[in-house]
């Protein structure tokens, strides 16, 4: 669907399949002052959490490429990273610890939520995550510990309003209208968070009865202190031309759960929902991203001033 909603704003479009994790010889006949990849890449094939490497791989044959260079991406991976730069720069997010064991002595606070530290799309996220007392605690984090071989990384759990908002953009910025994520349908706290099953799993319970309102009801005041949240994260990350945050809002406060620099762009994902409500339908979203990423093409640059 992609492929033929740019071609109907107008752009000539080569298809490469992907087979393998064979990158560079599947793009080595083509010339890179004639082409700008579109890059919508999670893995290569066999390769779980490549896509840094694809991004590097487009900018050793120098080729113009839309999303966030390399070296984001692999940075995105690793909550803890992420976490020590959000506190860094002052922006809201829920207190957390990172646990190499499952010693608990200095964590304080329930309702928590353990994660796995290096995964993206809620992997390793079901209603367990959500832990009311230490025994649970104890529990999760060594079935983090032992199933995912890595970190657990356990955060305040948020139990308030969430929201997943879209930016797109370099220097000047844009934040689409905010998508909500409306857990009405659930009166366990438990229930209350986007699990795996809730993006992946149709049919699963927590699937089909999370709503998602857009453009999320917000007063103008809420509206302008979520636009400055994602701001200042979308640039503390690094992102390029386009990303997803996730946030929940607490006593007037939006805390960021996630920044996701390669976001689902998906016809059914949020961020088509939004730059749909915002007037720009499937094809003019992509159009866009591929103009901005034309912005670092050598053609392009040589017309500047």
């Amino acid at each position: 669907m992609l492929e033929t909603a740019m071609v109907e704003m107008g752009h000539p479009v080569t298809t490469v399949p992907i087979r393998d994790k064979e990158l560079t010889a599947r793009l080595e006949n083509y010339e890179p002052t004639k082409y700008i990849v579109f890059n919508w890449c999670e893995d290569l094939p066999g390769m779980q959490r490549s896509d840094a490497l694809v991004a590097h791989t487009l900018e050793v044959l120098n080729f113009a490429y839309t999303g966030s260079p390399p070296e984001i991406l692999a940075f995105s991976w690793d909550k803890h990273r992420v976490k020590c730069l959000l506190n860094q720069w002052d922006i809201p997010t829920p207190r957390w610890n990172l646990f190499k064991s499952p010693q608990i002595d200095d964590w304080r606070g329930f309702p928590a939520i353990v994660k796995p530290a290096f995964e993206h799309c809620s992997f390793g996220v079901t209603t367990e995550s959500v832990v009311l007392d230490p025994a649970q605690l104890h529990e999760r984090i060594t079935f983090v510990l032992d199933v995912f071989h890595q970190p657990a990384l356990v955060e305040d759990f948020i139990d308030g309003r969430e929201f997943h908002v879209s930016l797109w953009g370099n220097g000047s910025i844009e934040m689409l209208p905010p998508a909500e994520m409306d857990f009405s349908a659930f009166d366990d706290v438990r229930d209350r968070l986007c699990t795996y099953d809730s993006k992946f799993l149709p049919g699963s319970r927590h699937f089909e009865q999370i709503q998602l309102v857009i453009p999320a009801p917000l007063s103008e005041w809420e509206y302008r202190s979520l636009m400055e949240t994602c701001l200042k994260a979308y640039r503390a990350i690094g992102c390029r031309d386009y990303a997803r945050l996730d946030l929940r809002l607490r006593e007037g406060v939006f805390y960021v759960l996630d920044v996701n620099p390669n976001p689902d762009i998906s016809p059914d994902a949020s961020m088509a929902y939004t730059a749909e409500i915002a007037g720009y339908s499937y094809g003019a979203m992509a159009s866009r991203l591929v103009k901005l990423a034309s912005q670092r093409h050598p053609w392009f640059m040589s017309q500047r001033p």
